[in-house]
């Protein structure tokens, strides 16, 4: 097993397909055109992403795609895909003994179980999906997945198959959504906030040190993660960065404004795909909703090095 999972062909959601070596290096070229450095970390997902992968899962590997650096939440979630159809498989249990959602041989999760993910479970269980798909993360970044300096093999340790590779690599490509990615500082941001997705709501929150985040507290921490400083408020916020023209596109890392504009009552950070992460209210956690679930759009602003306190 040499530290990875050893599952045959017939593992669960699996499709038997004769590709060759040389074959599966194409797609993982192909996907490397597509998605920057063999695969975009910040990248939003598809139409087909939101249709196919369930919300709490979705947020799941995005937020845990971070700890491996470089990793996209796009071959987690392929990954679970190919393995469980995200946790739909009726007993998520192979013919090879790998259990739970990302298909862990009990033995091999044991490797790659802690420390504890926030929410996971304790004693730590490869049948627990946050457990699972953190302990994913951690065995692709040992395999080659860290700054993509080695995708290919590292999708290969996890089955050892290069049918296998292909799949999830196609996969992956599918579920991310053809949005320019961003850059620099908003690259930054919008890291930032994909890690922080689960995280409580707290009126005046500005970080897990306080125990969570309001929606302003949450745009201006993702930009301090980038350099950029921003003032604490949503108003402020809106008054101090650069207006995005309304018929020009957004871009990930734009900032968006709910309200008028003499009470701008809500913030958060666009990810593409008609999406952002914000920290909605004192019921609900960050989170990953359209533009349109708020229901007041204002307008958009562009941060920069420039923007102040």
């Amino acid at each position: 097993m040499s530290g990875s999972l050893a599952k045959t062909a017939s593992g669960i959601g699996c499709a038997l397909l004769a590709l060759s070596f040389v074959a599966a290096l194409a797609v993982a070229a192909m996907l490397s055109s597509l998605l920057p450095g063999g695969a975009d970390a910040s990248a939003s997902p598809s139409k087909q992403a939101l249709a196919d992968i369930p919300p709490v899962y979705l947020a799941l590997y995005q937020r845990a795609a971070p700890e491996c650096p470089g990793l996209s939440w796009t071959v987690l979630a392929a990954i679970g895909k190919v393995e469980t159809d995200h946790g739909r498989h009726p007993t998520m249990v192979s013919s090879a003994g790998a259990v739970g959602p990302m298909q862990f041989l009990p033995s091999t999760f044991v490797a790659y179980a802690h420390p504890v993910p926030p929410g996971g479970k304790k004693p730590p269980t490869p049948w627990d999906p946050v457990d699972a798909v953190y302990a994913a993360a951690r065995l692709l970044c040992a395999n080659g997945a860290r700054n993509n300096k080695n995708l290919h093999r590292a999708i290969w340790h996890y089955n050892h198959a290069d049918w296998y590779v292909d799949k999830v690599l196609k996969t992956a490509a599918q579920y991310a959504a053809a949005t320019p990615a961003p850059n620099g500082a908003a690259a930054k941001a919008v890291a930032y906030t994909r890690a922080q997705l689960g995280q409580p709501y707290v009126w005046g929150g500005d970080g897990p040190a306080e125990g969570g985040f309001d929606c302003s507290g949450l745009t201006q921490a993702a930009y301090r993660a980038a350099g950029v400083p921003l003032p604490r408020v949503a108003q402020a916020q809106y008054e101090s960065t650069s207006k995005v023209p309304a018929r020009q596109p957004l871009l990930p890392g734009d900032l968006i404004f709910f309200g008028t504009r003499t009470n701008l009552h809500h913030v958060g950070l666009y990810v593409g795909g008609g999406q952002m992460i914000h920290a909605p209210n004192s019921h609900s956690v960050v989170r990953q909703d359209s533009i349109r679930s708020q229901g007041d759009f204002y307008a958009a602003t562009r941060p920069s090095a420039g923007s102040s306190r």
